[in-house]
């Protein structure tokens, strides 16, 4: 247990400060968050091109190093290794909150581990702002982010959000919307939704109506944007006893552990062996060997 107290001795130790950075209208970065990067002693941000852009709008001239998906163990290494040396570090993503389908996590993992205080800023989200204006219910709701991209893991994916009650939130490229809307058409049926695209930009744009609506409008349409889409939870009320994977092969229960619960393959068998009763043995044979 490690009780962080974020603004004690702020002046002497080490922070890792998360910064959100606009989705679209740079009106919406704050004073704070402006204040935060520029007496920061460094910025690790996702792309430095897009970042330094930034930085030239709002005048702020901290050292900027590079921090991403591809590069994230080596670098995060050396950041934790000045955060423990004492320096201010503010990581940025390339819109909205670090950590949120954006790099973040591991290096705030890392700088809990080495007892770093970690600070994070309030700001733009996607996710949230498409939520509360898509008149789809706003709570609870379940945010998944980006969906595999291989069209199988993708179906396996939204199989085990199908019965899932609390409103889904997604994020989606524009060139696999059509697919991944077809999809949700075939295992969540004519649910109300909202498509979200362009936020806080002069070509906002929200599309709201029936999954089928959505889907006919997708495919008569030129798909531009990025997409946060917004999908009214399952309404089923059929009998809580019945069990949610009823209807899934014994490798299809095993592969909504795996893809949606993230684990490991033989964690993933020891629980669907235990959701239905069954040997593990009995299990593995049937996803490793029958398949």
């Amino acid at each position: 247990m490690w009780q962080q107290k974020s603004f004690e001795n702020e002046e002497q130790k080490g922070i890792l400060y998360l910064v959100p950075t606009p989705i679209g209208n740079l009106e919406d970065m704050s004073y704070r968050a402006v204040r935060i990067l520029k007496e920061a002693d460094l910025i690790a941000a996702e792309d430095t091109r897009n970042t330094k852009k930034l930085l030239n709008y709002f005048e702020i001239e901290t050292k900027v190093v590079s921090y991403h998906e591809h590069n994230k163990e080596s670098s995060g290494e050396k950041l934790i290794q000045k955060l423990k040396d004492g320096l201010k570090i503010a990581q940025v993503s390339d819109a909205g909150m670090p950590a949120i389908s954006d790099p973040g996590y591991e290096l705030v993992k890392s700088a809990i581990a080495e007892n770093i205080t970690v600070v994070p800023l309030p700001g733009a989200n996607a996710a949230l702002t498409s939520l509360i204006a898509s008149g789809v219910s706003c709570q609870p709701f379940y945010f998944f982010g980006f969906l595999n991209r291989n069209k199988h893991e993708k179906l396996e994916q939204l199989e085990g959000l199908k019965h899932q009650q609390a409103t889904l939130i997604f994020y989606e490229s524009p060139h696999r919307l059509k697919e991944t809307l077809t999809l949700m058409e075939q295992v969540f049926g004519n649910r109300e939704m909202a498509l979200c695209r362009e936020l806080t930009k002069k070509f906002e744009e929200f599309i709201r109506g029936s999954l089928n609506e959505l889907l006919d409008w997708a495919n008569k349409s030129e798909i531009r944007g990025e997409f946060c889409i917004i999908v009214e939870g399952s309404q089923d009320q059929a009998d809580e006893t019945e069990s949610w994977w009823a209807d899934l092969t014994i490798g299809e229960h095993v592969n909504h552990y795996i893809s949606i619960k993230h684990q490991s393959s033989k964690d993933a068998i020891k629980q669907t062996a235990k959701d239905r009763g069954l040997p593990k043995r009995e299990v593995y044979q049937a996803y490793h060997i029958d398949g």
